[in-house]
């Protein structure tokens, strides 16, 4: 009591200069922008690899895909159901999605609105007109929007901890951190596509499970 206030033992940091494993980057990178450098690079090589698998074999792999999906997808009927349209050789589910349909879910279609915002989702089913969206994927034109209860999404990478490497625009992680209530996410794609870690980051939200052909790896 009556002592003179003392100052801290040391300054206050900012993040930038925080050891890069305290703040989150893995000690293999010194901040955020060697990440998404190296995400760039893993990116484009797991796209051609998965561009360059046989177009017999990607068929296999799908109906595989599908039938692990009807395990954990079950009871649709009334359920929104969010899908995608396939995209540089990614699985095609446009058949799965239209036995969802059949069997009374409601299957969407995620649509971009605007860079670094939140995904919307219109209701699609076949035969229901569509229009070219971002990257000129089909999005549909006149769908009514909803709130997905399942978002299925596709990966270009994945790791054990089923962190889903994208395409780099931050869609999917920005679209489940804005619902107020989380979807069960499920990342899809090949197997080929699983690497060590995409070295997660402070925005990443993991899937609760990922499937490949050759089986489902829960979170």
């Amino acid at each position: 009591m009556g002592e003179t206030p003392r100052e801290f033992a040391s300054p206050a940091c900012m993040l930038h200069e925080v050891d890069a494993a305290y703040s989150g980057i893995s000690p293999s990178f010194a901040s955020n922008a060697d990440v998404f450098a190296w995400r760039k690079t893993q990116r484009q090589r797991l796209i051609d690899q998965r561009k360059g698998l046989p177009v017999a074999d990607r068929e296999d792999y799908t109906r595989a895909i599908a039938s692990h999906l009807d395990r954990i997808v079950t009871n649709v009927a009334g359920k929104y159901i969010s899908l995608f349209w396939p995209f540089l050789g990614e699985p095609d589910l446009r058949g799965w999605m239209a036995s969802l349909t059949a069997r009374g879910a409601i299957c969407l279609l995620p649509v971009v609105v605007a860079k670094a915002t939140p995904l919307l989702f219109r209701s699609w089913k076949m035969g229901d007109r569509l229009e070219r969206g971002v990257w000129n994927i089909p999005v549909p034109a006149e769908g009514t929007q909803a709130i997905p209860d399942i978002v299925i999404a596709p990966l270009v990478g994945f790791d054990a901890g089923c962190f889903r490497l994208g395409y780099g625009g931050g869609f999917f992680d920005r679209t489940l951190a804005a619902l107020g209530c989380k979807p069960l996410a499920i990342g899809v794609g090949f197997q080929s596509q699983k690497i060590d870690t995409i070295h997660p980051l402070a925005h990443d939200i993991p899937m609760d499970a990922i499937i490949t052909q050759t089986g489902l790896q829960y979170r």
